[in-house]
C-alpha cells in the first residue's frame, strides 16, 4: 500500500510542477520581469522536486523491505544489510504525508524495541540515508541552485532573461536573500509609472513671488518700501426682482400698524360783518334768535336775504358755530 501511495503522490506533484514552471516563465517574460517573485516560486519548485525524488527513494526502500519480509520476521534484531533502509523508513514517517509509513514504524518499534526507534528518529551515527535526509530537509535551497533553475526555465521557454542582481562568490552557498522590492514597479496599480513622466516634458513650475525692487538711494541709506494702498472694491448689492403677482408682492411698513383716526371737518372761522355798534353778540340775543327760528319766524323778514347772509357768513360768529357743532356732536 505504501508503494502505491508514493506513486500517486509523485504523479500529483509532477503535474503541479509543470504548472509552476509555466508560471515562472511568464513572470520572467514580463516587462519589467518579476524576478523576486519568480525566485520564490523557484524555491517552492525545488522543494517539490526534492520531495518527489525522496518519494522515489522511499518507494525503493519499501519494495526492498517487502521482499525481505521473511528475513525480518525470523530475526530478533535488525539485519545489518537492511539497517539503513529500516531506519530511513522510520525517520521519514514523521516527515512525509504518507499514513502507511506510520503503521510500518509501529511494527518495527514492536519488533526491534523503542531504543532502535529512538536511534532512527535521531539519526544516530548517520544510519539514515543521506540523500533522503537532504531531500526532505527543512533547510531552504542555496541561491545558486535557485538561479540555476531560473536560467534553465528561461532557456526552455525562450525567455531572454538575465539576472538583474548577479550573485557574489560568498552568496552562492547561502540561502536566497529576502526580497527588497527592486522588481516591483512603481505606481503599478494606477499605471502612472515614474518613468513615463520623467521621460516626457518637465512639469511646469509654479511662478515665484515677485518682490518689489527698492528705489535707488544714497549708498548705505535705508529706503523703506511702502506697500501699495488698499483699493476699496465696490460690492454690488443684490436686488430682488419684483413678481408680477400682486398677491405675492406684500410689503409691510410701520404705517400699517397705526390706527387711522376718523376725519372730522372743522370749518374755518367765519368772517363777520362790521357793525355800527358793538361787534359782539351777547347771550340774550343768541337765545332770542334761537326762539325766533324755532317758531318759524325769519329775523330778517326775508328768506332770500337769509340765504345770502348764510353764504356770506351773516351775523354768525365763531362762538355760535362752535356751539352748534357741539350740539350736533352730542
Amino acid at each position: 500500500m505504501a508503494v502505491t501511495r508514493f506513486t500517486i503522490a509523485s504523479n500529483k506533484k509532477s503535474a503541479l510542477m509543470k504548472q509552476q514552471i509555466r508560471e515562472i516563465a511568464k513572470l520572467l517574460a514580463e516587462d519589467p520581469p518579476k524576478e523576486e517573485k519568480a525566485r520564490i516560486k523557484a524555491e517552492a519548485l525545488i522543494r517539490d522536486d526534492d520531495t518527489v525524488e525522496a518519494y522515489e527513494l522511499l518507494q525503493l526502500s519499501c519494495e526492498l523491505l517487502s521482499e525481505r519480509l521473511n528475513l525480518i520476521t525470523h530475526s530478533k534484531e535488525c539485519p545489518a544489510d537492511i539497517l539503513s533502509t529500516v531506519a530511513t523508513i522510520i525517520w521519514a514517517s514523521s516527515v512525509v504525508d504518507i499514513p502507511e509509513l506510520i503503521e510500518v514504524r509501529k511494527q518495527f518499534r514492536y519488533k526491534f524495541g523503542a531504543a532502535f526507534d529512538e536511534r532512527a528518529m535521531l539519526n544516530v551515527d548517520g544510519i539514515v540515508n543521506d540523500r533522503v535526509a537532504s531531500k526532505l530537509s527543512f533547510q531552504p535551497p542555496s541561491a545558486y541552485k535557485v538561479q540555476t533553475y531560473l536560467e534553465k526555465i528561461s532557456d526552455e521557454h525562450e525567455v531572454g532573461w538575465k539576472p538583474k542582481v548577479p550573485l557574489k562568490a560568498e552568496d552562492i552557498a547561502q540561502p536566497m536573500p529576502p526580497p527588497v522590492g527592486y522588481s516591483v514597479p512603481e505606481n503599478a496599480a494606477s499605471g502612472l509609472n515614474k518613468k513615463d513622466y520623467d521621460a516626457g516634458d518637465p512639469a511646469p513650475s509654479m511662478p515665484s513671488t515677485i518682490l518689489p525692487v527698492p528705489p535707488k538711494g544714497k549708498e548705505g541709506a535705508y529706503v523703506p518700501v511702502l506697500p501699495a494702498p488698499a483699493v476699496a472694491i465696490p460690492v454690488p448689492v443684490p436686488t430682488i426682482p419684483k413678481t408680477s403677482n400682486k398677491q405675492d408682492d406684500v410689503s409691510v411698513t410701520k404705517d400699517d400698524f397705526v390706527v387711522e383716526e376718523p376725519d372730522i371737518f372743522v370749518p374755518p372761522a367765519p368772517r363777520s360783518r362790521p357793525h355800527s355798534g358793538n361787534n359782539t353778540i351777547n347771550s340774550s340775543e343768541v337765545n332770542n334768535r334761537g326762539r325766533t327760528q324755532s317758531a318759524g319766524e325769519n329775523p330778517k323778514g326775508n328768506d332770500d336775504d337769509d340765504d345770502d347772509e348764510d353764504k356770506t357768513g351773516g351775523d354768525a360768529t365763531y362762538d355760535d358755530l362752535a356751539m352748534r357743532f357741539a350740539m350736533l356732536s352730542k
